[in-house]
């Protein structure tokens, strides 16, 4: 059995074919907005059976027309939050479990919910809209943009909360590295915290504090078996874990400590497209 997945943003698309069981037999990836997701699912096809196939995309994302794939039945699309927890209940850090949450960080915040074996989408499609949890009583232009959680920990937030810090005159190696303020990622923020770039700890300390907020939330409304955070924020884990461990504890009722594991998902980058997979194979049946 071969199963296509495609997660699509308005930056990129990466695309995985999966065997039954989960395991990626080809990956691709565009750098590009959604219209290369024909480009990438052909790459991913050829010369395969294509027994389901399924896309991730959000309702904000540009429209555009779905590829399809020969022999496929047509696709089938989620939002990306219900692909993400998919994929961990099946192959990763949820494995099994009849409850949890998945919080995803990295170019794009989101959070999915899966109940009683179920992946829990809302009422109206928009369960798992995390990057708009108020974690901030303080009303900023960027929280009213993006959201306000999107706005602190997305990998965009991360380096725009550097660059005010440096052009409010805290020096850091970042901007060094860089060239200019437009051109610092959150992966060089990382990569300061790493080599011990004061600016770059403090930035990181506070992007752990909100993640773990962000957990406790999640945790306290959903009283999930396991909660996962994935993304970049994920493969940041040897910065983030501990701290984002911490306060997460601290947030959550004494009665969850015990009983609510936090995990951090194995799947990096391939996540959402996994589990965009996963639920096309499920409508099958």
């Amino acid at each position: 059995m071969h199963l296509l997945g495609l997660d699509i943003s308005d930056r990129r698309v990466i695309g995985v074919v999966v065997d039954g069981d989960g395991a990626v037999v080809r990956r691709a990836r565009a750098d590009a907005p959604g219209t290369a997701a024909v480009d990438v699912a052909a790459e991913l096809a050829g010369g395969l059976t294509i027994d389901a196939f399924g896309v991730a995309i959000e309702k904000t994302t540009e429209k555009i027309t779905l590829p399809s794939v020969k022999g496929a039945t047509p696709a089938v699309s989620c939002m990306p939050g219900v692909a993400a927890i998919s994929a961990e209940v099946w192959i990763g850090a949820a494995r099994d479990a009849k409850h949890a949450v998945c919080l995803k960080i990295g170019e794009r915040v989101f959070a999915g919910i899966f109940l009683d074996g179920h992946p829990w989408p809302g009422a109206h499609g928009l369960a798992g809209s995390a990057a708009w949890l108020a974690l901030n009583p303080v009303e900023r232009q960027d929280y009213r943009k993006y959201g306000s959680l999107a706005a602190e920990v997305s990998n965009d937030g991360i380096a725009r909360r550097i660059s005010w810090r440096i052009q409010a005159g805290d020096e850091s190696v970042v901007l060094e590295r860089a060239g200019d303020l437009q051109s610092i990622t959150a992966a060089q923020v990382f990569d300061g915290a790493r080599a011990g770039d004061g600016v770059s700890v403090s930035v990181v300390r506070d992007t752990a504090r909100y993640i773990g907020m962000a957990l406790a939330n999640l945790t306290s409304c959903i009283d999930p078996e396991v909660i996962v955070l994935a993304g970049d924020a994920a493969t940041a884990a040897d910065l983030l874990l501990e701290p984002v461990r911490q306060d997460y504890v601290r947030r959550i009722p004494p009665g969850m400590i015990d009983h609510v594991r936090f995990a951090i998902s194995p799947l990096a980058d391939d996540g959402v497209a996994i589990g965009a997979a996963r639920v096309a194979a499920l409508a099958r049946t």
